[in-house]
């Protein structure tokens, strides 16, 4: 088998498929399109493995390696019986496309709708892997989606209780909240409920904030809208670049709390 990273994304699965089954042939793995696998009857879309793994070619066996590692520990403990005592403090919100659910059945996700053609999932966050929570543990638990929304918002809140934003003013007087933890949440923080209180002070007011994937949240002033299409663009360009993208659009953020703006924007 060669080693040799693909050119190409049209190849990328069948690589991928190699490299899986001489790493574990015990398992069953097989390729369903250009950028899907099927492995042990769940579908698995390449895209994010594609965006990561094609950027540092080089590492691409290492990275490929370890992507299935995190996935199938994860999988071995989402299987295991996990006491929601346990877990409870672990629990936290992701924010991910509808597109998900071209690969994942939706009704064996635990999740709610949200805004600008996203969900909000759930993960719960061990140590060196994140697994996420599905209906059957829901109703193993005693819990339902909105109890587990409130109470992964809450665990987010904690998680990085003294949060730094980094404040960018541009030369037309657009201003803009950086923030970049890159611990797997950035974009999450989105859904805290202090974050209007926190940032209207800076931003003059109601602002937009931009998710175009999971390691971005920008927050911009409304005006002018120069500097807003501006951005606009940037996101545009970083939602086709960056792997688990969530969004082009984006979200207005008032005192009442986080809606769409896909049509305004």
């Amino acid at each position: 088998m060669s080693d040799a990273f693909p050119t190409s994304s049209d190849e990328f699965a069948a690589w991928v498929q190699r490299v899986f089954v001489a790493r574990w042939p015990d398992r069953s793995i097989e390729i369903a399109g250009t950028m899907d696998l099927v492995l042990e009857g769940r579908h698995l879309g390449l895209e994010n493995l594609w965006r990561i793994a094609s950027r540092e070619p080089e590492r691409g066996l290492e990275i490929v390696h370890h992507y299935f590692e995190k996935l199938l520990e994860g999988d071995a403990m989402g299987n295991a019986s996990m006491p929601y005592t346990l877990v409870r403090p672990r629990i936290m919100p992701r924010i991910q496309p509808l597109s998900i659910f071209q690969h994942l059945d939706r009704a064996q996700v635990a999740h709610i709708p949200f805004v600008n053609d996203t969900v909000i999932v759930f993960v719960v966050d061990m140590p060196d892997v994140t697994v996420s929570v599905t209906v059957e543990q829901m109703v193993r638990w005693g819990v339902d989606a909105d109890d587990l929304e409130r109470l992964s918002r809450e665990n987010l809140a904690r998680y990085q209780p003294d949060l730094k934003v980094k404040l960018v003013e541009s030369e037309t007087g657009g201003r803009a909240a950086i923030v970049s933890v890159l611990d797997g949440y950035d974009a999450a923080r989105l859904l805290l409920n202090t974050l209007h209180s926190t940032l209207a002070p800076q931003m003059h007011g109601d602002f937009f904030v931009a998710t175009p994937a999971r390691d971005m949240f920008v927050a911009i002033s409304c005006d002018p809208p120069e500097f807003v299409d501006k951005v606009q663009q940037r996101v545009l360009r970083d939602f086709k670049r960056l792997p688990y993208p969530i969004t082009d659009a984006l979200f207005i953020v008032t005192r009442d709390g986080v809606a769409g703006t896909r049509e305004a924007a």
